[in-house]
């Protein structure tokens, strides 16, 4: 096996990683970003919230496995594309990192509620409501903003470099467009964070990289393009 062939099947594996991941910590967020938040730990739910915590670490890691393992192939036709690339999607996962801040501390408000340790409700009620909209935002700004940015500079270079089919990298600045947009719309409430509308503009995205996963591992860069790029 060839260095670049097991180089896409690792880039395969963490963009697979990081959908499952991502997946996983948004149901097991579900109680503690509801109105219902302050049950959490009376209900027994925090080892789930902390396993998904855990499970956004694990996003965290896998985000930046792409960008480690993809930078090397976009740099080869453009240092500058490549750059962009690998910033934003360092920007990607540090807003995903800091929204956990945000989960933490809801589950800390929730452990203070189940001890007694407020005496007003509207003090933390305030609290949770600050820290549940923080997270909204980091979402926001980091897989939707930050993501559709990325995947636009990634895409467009698979797409003139022809390392993937040209029609799957075609795909792939279609659904980038799409989350960015997303995202907007999102921001100007003309669409709810978890409503249907929301899923379907930014779901297909993740359709791309899975797409794009199972073709690295199952086809890997295309040969005769790799050699003219002269990837090392």
């Amino acid at each position: 096996m060839t260095l670049d062939r097991r180089n896409g099947i690792i880039l395969g594996i963490f963009y697979i990683a990081a959908a499952v991941t991502s997946i996983i910590a948004v149901v097991f967020y579900e109680q503690i970003l509801s109105e219902q938040w302050y049950k959490t730990v009376a209900n027994g739910l925090e080892t789930k919230v902390l396993f998904g915590v855990l499970n956004d670490l694990f996003l965290v890691v896998s985000a930046v496995g792409t960008a480690v393992m993809l930078f090397p192939y976009i740099r080869r036709w453009n240092e500058h594309i490549a750059l962009g690339y690998l910033c934003f999607r360092f920007m990607e996962a540090v807003f995903i990192a800091i929204g956990l801040v945000s989960i933490l501390g809801l589950l800390n408000l929730s452990i203070y509620y189940e001890a007694g340790s407020f005496t007003s409700e509207e003090n933390f009620s305030g609290l949770s409501k600050v820290l549940q909209g923080f997270h909204g935002w980091t979402f926001m700004l980091g897989p939707n903003f930050m993501l559709g940015i990325n995947t636009v500079l990634y895409s467009y270079v698979l797409f003139r470099t022809g390392l993937v089919p040209k029609r799957l990298a075609l795909f792939g600045i279609i659904t980038a467009v799409m989350v960015f947009i997303a995202g907007l719309l999102e921001m100007f409430g003309m669409i709810e964070p978890l409503s249907i509308a929301k899923g379907l503009i930014a779901l297909p995205v993740g359709v791309f990289e899975m797409s794009l996963a199972f073709w690295l591992i199952v086809k890997g860069f295309n040969k005769q393009k790799l050699e003219k790029l002269n990837v090392r």
